[in-house]
């Protein structure tokens, strides 16, 4: 179960990597996948705002997606990306 706690650790996580590279990856039905690259520009209470590298666009994601792993986030560490959730103690 996800705990209010779970979501403030996430979102503090995610706040430490405005600027940098990120990686998403989810799914969309009927098994179809995604996968792009874009910039974390910025965050607020209850979601997080992704400019996508292909076409410029913002999306905005919140932070129980990437805890109920509807949406996987890497943050990049120079030649790859990190999952942000290796980096937590979360029980989920």
């Amino acid at each position: 179960m996800i705990e209010k706690s779970d979501i403030y650790e996430v979102k503090k996580n995610i706040e430490g990597c405005i600027g940098q590279k990120v990686l998403l990856r989810g799914s969309l039905g009927r098994n179809k996948s995604f996968e792009k690259e874009g910039t974390l520009v910025n965050t607020y209470p209850n979601i997080f705002v992704v400019k996508m590298d292909d076409s410029q666009r913002n999306v905005t994601y919140s932070y129980t997606d990437v805890l109920t792993k509807s949406v996987e986030l890497g943050i990049s560490n120079g030649n790859d990306f990190d999952s942000i959730l290796n980096t937590m103690q979360i029980n989920l």
